[in-house]
């Protein structure tokens, strides 16, 4: 399309992640309106349509199918943030509405993961070259200002004394949003398939060497383990069926998860990436931290050490207020972010891509980059499930399927005795 015409954007999906940073951050960017809307419950497309007409950011029409979506001509581009189950299958139907000549895209944007594993992020990647559309991986954590500021002093200040050996990255929160989160095999996993995608990817791209094509890194070898801490228990399970009809106790995920990848860098040295994640913390709101260590240096991210915060006593009445993502509390002292779109990295992971469309490329975080990690996912799942730490070219993951995705996960004291 022209450098110079808007993108007409469709969300496939009106859930939390589009309602709360997408089409935010589309209101920030020029030349990109919102221009159609697809959700199985139409209501929550309607709700979100409405919205983006107040905000004059486009007037979205909106569908109940994908292929209604696909067809509308103001649509040049997707953003497909619906459910992981339904990755493969909604790719193939734009898939075959373009090859039928029903739609004419620009380009299509994956929210993470890519698919539940190996074997539908592939399939993914090939619908996408099939259709030959410019593509992107919509990973946000990449672009918060915080991590690339960080990455640019410690390699640019700090690399006399040696490049950067040792990134750890965290994310934790209380729990999803939505039921199918919870379910392994819906989901395809528990917490490390829904968040250690982004912490692993934030490592890589930390350690990286910006001056070398690729990064200049390989995977050579993963560790991890994973539990269920918190919501195999009684009455949080019991929690769990009552609000989602999920099965935890008899068919648990895991809430917990902490997995290392070690990579040899171009030079031959080696350099390791550190990822927790859990649906455990029970604090102000969603805590993410990044960390690189070099041998002369160091550099740190804490979300939730905004230097803003509120306080209000019980005594205040009224309806509660929104102030940070996965809030526990409405009362007593919370941090804010100010701008939670801006410092996730949403804003400008989305301006990236809405002008890589424009100019008929795809992003710089691909489908391809996708798979590779979904790759680094099934390989710590692996490695959690052997018990031991696995060499990557020792592993098949063509066709792997994590335990919890295969309703086959022990989250008991009996999933790590050795004895």
């Amino acid at each position: 399309m022209s450098g110079t015409a808007r993108l007409g954007i469709g969300f496939v999906g009106a859930g939390f992640i589009t309602r709360t940073f997408h089409s935010d951050s589309i209101q920030k960017i020029r030349h990109a309106d919102v221009a159609g809307i697809m959700n199985p419950t139409v209501s929550k497309a309607d709700s979100l349509a409405e919205e983006m007409r107040a905000a004059d950011c486009g007037d979205p029409n909106t569908y109940g199918d994908v292929r209604e979506l696909v067809r509308d001509p103001a649509v040049d581009a997707l953003w497909i943030t619906s459910p992981n189950y339904a990755r493969v299958e909604t790719m193939e139907m734009v898939t075959e509405e373009l090859e039928q000549g029903n739609a004419d895209l620009t380009g299509v944007a994956f929210e993470k993961p890519l698919g539940r594993n190996v074997r539908e992020a592939q399939r993914v990647v090939e619908l996408v070259e099939q259709t030959g559309l410019a593509h992107a991986y919509l990973e946000n954590q990449v672009h918060m200002p915080s991590v690339k500021r960080m990455k640019d002093l410690l390699w640019s200040n700090g690399r006399p004394a040696g490049r950067p050996y040792l990134a750890r990255s965290t994310e934790e929160h209380s729990g999803p949003h939505a039921g199918w989160f919870w379910d392994g095999k819906q989901q395809g996993g528990g917490v490390l398939n829904d968040m250690m995608c982004h912490s692993h990817k934030v490592n890589k791209f930390l350690l990286e060497n910006p001056e070398t094509d690729g990064g200049g890194l390989r995977p050579i070898a993963v560790a991890a383990d994973i539990s269920t801490l918190k919501w195999g228990r009684d009455e949080y399970a019991q929690e769990l069926a009552d609000e989602y009809d999920v099965d935890y106790e008899n068919t648990p995920a895991e809430d917990y998860a902490r997995g290392s990848i070690f990579y040899e860098t171009e030079d031959g040295q080696l350099v390791v990436g550190e990822a927790t994640n859990s649906w455990n913390f029970v604090g102000s709101g969603i805590r993410l931290t990044m960390e690189l260590l070099g041998p002369e240096y160091s550099g740190s991210v804490n979300t939730i050490d905004t230097g803003t915060e509120v306080f209000f006593s019980d005594n205040i009445g009224g309806e509660g207020e929104y102030y940070v993502e996965k809030q526990e509390a409405e009362q007593g002292a919370i941090p804010v972010v100010p701008d939670e779109t801006a410092a996730y990295g949403y804003l400008e992971q989305n301006k990236h891509v809405v002008e890589s469309f424009r100019a008929g490329e795809s992003a710089r975080e691909d489908v391809h980059d996708g798979l590779e990690v979904v790759r680094l996912c099934m390989a710590s799942y692996k490695a959690a499930e052997e018990g031991r730490r696995v060499e990557f070219d020792d592993i098949d993951l063509e066709e792997y399927v994590p335990e919890p995705a295969r309703g086959e996960f022990d989250s008991g004291l009996a999933g790590i005795r050795t004895d």
